[in-house]
């Protein structure tokens, strides 16, 4: 009769247990700046429509948020806290573990165009979601410093009194909405991106969602 000791030799050895992909505050305070700047977005095109930067162009009610121009307001500033404070938390937080260097770096033109042309021709590889390729390493560099200026042009929209220097860096009080209104313009641009890569390698979802 076997001895438990003898059963324990012979048991095969435990798989070691992977590490997550996104640690868990990567994964809340991904999903919280996406919330706060979805809205920001929404609300932002409801105030656009207020006061439109180019009379031709306005959005479709149907996908603004807040109703009316008041209500807009509100959302906004209420998503643009959520977006600084998370935001500064995680750039805190990427800068402090280190990750914002080994996941973001280094990055070079020529891989960038080497990767984007794989991914043109469909050969770019997704099997190791814990590397990130060129392209997506300057979408994500890109999309953090627009979020950025999204915040410093609605700051010196905003407050343009209180921070004259902002305003001039801007190019002043009309400039800045024309420097916001852009920088809104390449996020939608990055979200629509970003959502067609997602449906094409849904298995970055699951790790966003559950970490694995």
């Amino acid at each position: 009769m076997a001895t438990p000791h003898a059963l324990r030799d012979n048991a095969p050895p435990a798989m070691p247990k992977q590490s997550a992909i996104h640690p868990l505050w990567v994964r809340v305070t991904h999903w919280l700046n996406a919330l706060a700047a979805i809205v920001m977005m929404l609300s932002g095109w409801r105030i656009y429509d207020a006061s439109p930067i180019f009379p031709a162009f306005s959005f479709p009610t149907a996908i603004t948020l807040g109703g009316w121009l008041g209500g807009a307001l509100q959302w906004h500033f209420a998503a643009m806290w959520l977006l600084v404070f998370n935001g500064l938390v995680y750039l805190a937080l990427n800068l402090a573990s280190g990750r914002l260097v080994r996941k973001f770096l280094p990055l070079t033109p020529r891989a960038v165009l080497r990767d984007f042309v794989a991914a043109l021709r469909g050969q770019l590889s997704h099997a190791d979601l814990r590397s990130y390729n060129a392209v997506q390493k300057l979408a994500y560099l890109f999309v953090i410093g627009d979020l950025i200026v999204l915040v410093l042009s609605g700051l010196a929209i905003w407050k343009s009194v209180q921070f004259p220097l902002l305003r001039e860096l801007m190019g002043g009080y009309d400039n800045a909405r024309v420097v916001h209104f852009t920088a809104m313009s390449l996020l939608a641009a990055f979200l629509a991106v970003h959502l067609a890569m997602v449906a094409l390698v849904p298995r970055s979802l699951l790790a966003m969602l559950r970490g694995r």
